[in-house]
Order: structure tokens, then sequence, then C-alpha cells
């Protein structure tokens, strides 16, 4: 279902059709006036965006948990996340060469990105990697308060590092959507691989 809706997303971004390029510069106008006006809230937006949400601090968690993995013994599911990891940024930057699509040009910018616009990398990336967090706490502890914690912190900052993309006006919503719509799929898939994995190893032999 996320992968099709991607897909959907991904044909229409690329026609640039024009209900959803209307609902784009819209929303990029509305969040860019309000950036212009109050620059301590962007201030604070490009710190978070930048610094805390940024991908290479989405990839050193996981790396930080690829070596926890290792320590404990957890040689599969290490390698596992970090091929994942790998995979979704493979997945990332061959999209954004695909489609090319241009970010948004203002006279009076508040931050500056390069490449092109269409995943959302941070948006991406974050997702993969709470995701993979989640299906981890999932695996190896019961307690409910541990999981509502992360569920919490995954949500706050996956919904937070698409705001501050498109307040930042470095993306469209719909590089955000497409990179959370994206990186779901990618960590569901890589979870549900893993779990085929198990289910096989763990039949009797005839």
């Amino acid at each position: 279902m996320l992968t099709a809706a991607s897909a959907v997303l991904l044909v229409l971004v690329a026609v640039s059709w024009g209900p959803l390029v209307s609902l784009d510069r819209g929303i990029a106008d509305g969040l860019h006036r309000w950036a212009v006006g109050d620059p301590a809230t962007t201030g604070v937006m490009r710190v978070l965006s930048d610094w805390v949400w940024d991908p290479w601090a989405m990839r050193a968690v996981i790396a930080v948990l690829f070596c926890w993995l290792l320590a404990h013994g957890e040689r599969t599911l290490a390698v596992w996340i970090a091929v994942t990891s790998a995979v979704a940024a493979i997945v990332q930057q061959a999209l954004k060469a695909a489609v090319g699509r241009e970010r948004p040009v203002w006279s009076d910018p508040v931050d500056t990105a390069h490449y092109a616009a269409f995943p959302s990398g941070h948006a991406m990336t974050a997702t993969v990697t709470f995701g993979l967090l989640l299906w981890l706490l999932a695996r190896f502890t019961a307690s409910r308060v541990a999981l509502a914690a992360l569920l919490v912190l995954a949500a706050v900052s996956v919904l937070g590092v698409g705001f501050t993309r498109v307040y930042l006006g470095v993306h469209w919503f719909t590089d955000v959507l497409g990179g959370w719509l994206l990186g779901a799929a990618v960590a569901l898939t890589a979870a549900g691989l893993h779990a085929r994995r198990e289910a096989r190893r763990a039949r009797p032999r005839p």
C-alpha cells in the first residue's frame, strides 16, 4: 500500500500535476512569509533541521545501534539495519536524480539546500531510522512505556523534520510526503523480509 501510494505520488510529481503544484505553492508561500517574519522561530527550525534531525545525525544513530547489536551478539540484525539504511540512501538519491525536481526559489531565502528536491532526504531518513528503532525495541522489550515513549519521539521527529524543511523553504510539501511514504515502505519491507527469513529458518528440515 505504501509503495503504491509512493509510486502514484512520484508520477504526479514527475508530470507536475496542476492541483498538486498549486497545493505545494500555497503551503510554501504561507510558511515562507511566516519564516521571514519570525527570525527567532526560523533560527530554532534551522538548528532542528540542520543538526538534530539531519540525515547524518540519523545515520549516526544507526551506527550506534549497529555497534550495540554487534556487542550483544546480534550480528545479523546489525547488518540488516545497516544495509536497510544504506538502501534507503541509495533509493533516495536515485529518485532525486530520476525526477530532477527543482526546489522552491525565493528572493529572500532563510535557508539553502542543494541537489534535487523529491523526495526529501531528511524526511525519508528520519522515517527509516525511527521505523527501525521501533521495530528493534518491540523485538527486545515488552515494556509498553518504552515503546510508547519512542513512538511519541518518533512522531515528533518525523513530522517535525518534515515541517522544518517546508518552513525553511527548501522543500515542497509533496517532497516531504514522498519521503515519509518511501521511508515507511523501506522500514516495513526490511522488517517483513527479516521476519520471513526467521520463519524459514525456524521450519523443521524434512
